[in-house]
């Protein structure tokens, strides 16, 4: 029994010396211009005055101090208000999302809680990159992006105002088609195009916040021009017999110097 007691009493001790930090929710979202409170609540043990600081990662992963020595960083100067328990972000923007950690120090000790917010933001108008003419059997390589969008879309592709499965060996009526699509970076590649790629072709930039499509772009599928190859080589070997005959008449005639020679 005594045994007993002594573990519990070490065990409340234990609990009364923890340090903790307690942010609540550690994945926020709001949208654009919107502000947001950001919960950073601590155990008593740090003291009556803790040491409170407030980092922010973008998501390229550059780190920097929103609150640092007991005030908010000039960059934002009129935007946070740092109060107990917790931070107000003001009219955040694209460029606030990312993860933002609440670091508590006082009485030796330290803890620290990360929160991740997402700034809501719908699609811009995606740029997209649709060739106007390819050669049948070619590689074929649509591409579409849109930088604006938050959470990042995902990407939707249609050909004459229908869309276009993501895996066609799926759907009877694409089966026939050779087509990759990569919904996450918005490629829409083919490896070998034939007469039944011809088109119309758009991609729409898709989020939780809205969609956007870009513009319609007709993209055709044409024969190789045989006759036009074999006419260039023609054209290309006359040229050269051409110059040959130049060099050799202008040796002969003594026109060039004693040391250029020609073998015709």
């Amino acid at each position: 029994m005594l045994t007993f007691a002594f573990v519990f009493l070490s065990i409340a001790a234990t609990g009364l010396c923890e340090f903790w930090v307690d942010v609540g929710n550690p994945a926020l979202k709001v949208k654009e211009n919107e502000g947001v409170d950001m919960q950073c609540k601590y155990s008593a043990t740090f003291g009556p005055s803790p040491r409170v600081e407030w980092k922010f990662k973008d998501i390229k992963g550059s780190q920097s101090f929103v609150y640092f020595d007991g005030k908010p960083i000039e960059k934002y100067n009129g935007r946070v208000t740092v109060y107990d328990g917790g931070l107000r972000l003001s009219k955040v923007t694209p460029a606030d999302t990312g993860d933002y950690d609440c670091e508590v120090f006082g009485n030796e000790g330290y803890a620290e809680k990360t929160i991740k917010l997402t700034v809501l933001v719908p699609p811009n108008k995606p740029v997209s990159r649709i060739p106007t003419s390819v050669t049948t059997g070619s590689n074929a390589l649509l591409t579409c992006v849109d930088l604006v969008g938050s959470p990042p879309p995902n990407y939707k592709w249609y050909k004459d105002g229908s869309p276009l499965p993501e895996d066609p060996s799926k759907f009877p009526n694409f089966k026939n088609l050779t087509y990759k699509m990569n919904t996450f970076n918005g490629n829409l590649e083919f490896p070998s195009t034939s007469k039944m790629d011809i088109g119309s072709y758009y991609c729409e930039a898709v989020n939780s916040e809205g969609a956007m499509r870009g513009d319609k772009v007709q993209m055709d599928v044409r024969d190789v021009n045989v006759g036009g190859i074999v006419a260039g080589v023609i054209v290309a070997l006359l040229a050269v017999g051409l110059l040959l005959f130049g060099l050799w008449y202008a040796n002969k005639k003594g026109y060039l110097p004693s040391k250029f020679g020609v073998c015709v």
